[in-house]
């Protein structure tokens, strides 16, 4: 039961040679969601190993370019390698009028269905995707255009019987079934087995909240309470907290002092400025205030497991 986050870009407007635009993935439990498409999305999910094809739908938190630009030519991208399948996007309004402008420039004719849903940037905490895995809720976020983050909750997973009891009772497919329901059964012998000593849940639902370009918000940080990991961008450093607030964004010591008011287990920086070639002092800043701190970067996977550790890899 994968619970994913890989990171495709972490550069903010201007990338470097070595840091793209923003654009991450989720893999839940082997379905696929980009979150965000900045310049060159469709090379990195190439470099990293991701089939554009298994995306099942595209979360957008708002409409500056090195946050969108990528989504034209991925989708141009999609319908060149066969996809039919249909494709939703979540975006905040005019994505639609932005997109069906594009199409009409350039001829384009896609072969696939491809639903917009564009999310009103406003609200709090409103669920704008779900399926039986898991579901999304926006973030209301303060930038200088609509935006929105948004927090990907798994559903609780169903019950499971204890293999010792399953054997030791000889226990039938019905009372398997009645058991997993959350039902109590009687055994052969007519004695009570109740759902409460039978089963148990297999793991507690993990969580990924990704807070896009936005000043520091302690109505987000009350919305994304106790999360397993949240990604806040940290375009800056402390030192430049002026010119973060006058363009809408965070520094790494704003960014920890919400994970810390916040109480999440991990927090995940990105969106950094290329005016920093060392992103060494970002961490050092964030790690000051809230230790469980890492590095966003380009390739970089992190996997929740069941137990809520994380378990970080190189791509």
């Amino acid at each position: 039961m994968t619970f994913r986050v890989t990171i495709l870009g972490c550069s903010s407007a201007r990338p470097t040679a070595t840091r793209h635009h923003t654009a991450h993935v989720l893999n839940v439990h082997e379905q696929f969601f980009l979150i965000d498409s900045g310049e060159g999305t469709q090379y990195q999910l190439l470099r990293y190993g991701i089939n554009p094809l298994k995306i099942n739908a595209i979360f957008i938190t708002h409409l500056h370019g090195d946050h969108v630009y990528g989504i034209f030519g991925l989708l141009s991208t999609m319908s060149m390698m066969g996809r039919t399948r249909r494709l939703e996007i979540i975006a905040p309004h005019p994505f639609g009028e932005m997109l069906r402008s594009h199409f009409g420039f350039f001829g384009v004719e896609l072969p696939y269905p491809l639903d917009i849903n564009e999310v009103d940037t406003r609200a709090s905490g409103i669920d704008v995707w779900s399926n039986r895995v898991f579901s999304v809720s926006s973030l209301p976020l303060r930038h200088r255009v609509p935006c929105c983050g948004y927090l990907f909750r798994e559903h609780e997973p169903s019950l499971n019987v204890h293999k010792h009891l399953v054997e030791g009772y000889g226990l039938t497919p019905v009372q398997i079934a009645v058991l997993k329901q959350g039902r109590d059964t009687t055994l052969a012998n007519g004695a009570p087995l109740t759902a409460r000593e039978a089963t148990y849940r297999p793991y507690t639902p993990r969580s990924y909240a990704f807070c896009s370009d936005t000043t520091p918000s302690g109505k987000v940080a009350a919305l994304v309470e106790g999360v397993d990991l949240l990604y806040h961008e940290s375009t800056y450093l402390h030192e430049d907290k002026a010119l973060a607030a006058k363009t809408g964004h965070s520094t790494a010591l704003q960014a920890a002092r919400i994970a810390r008011q916040a109480n999440v287990r991990h927090l995940l920086l990105g969106h950094y400025s290329a005016r920093y070639k060392s992103l060494a002092p970002l961490l050092d800043e964030a790690r000051s205030e809230f230790p469980e701190t890492l590095l966003g970067h380009d390739g970089l996977a992190l996997t929740i497991e069941k137990d809520h550790s994380l378990r970080v890899s190189r791509l």
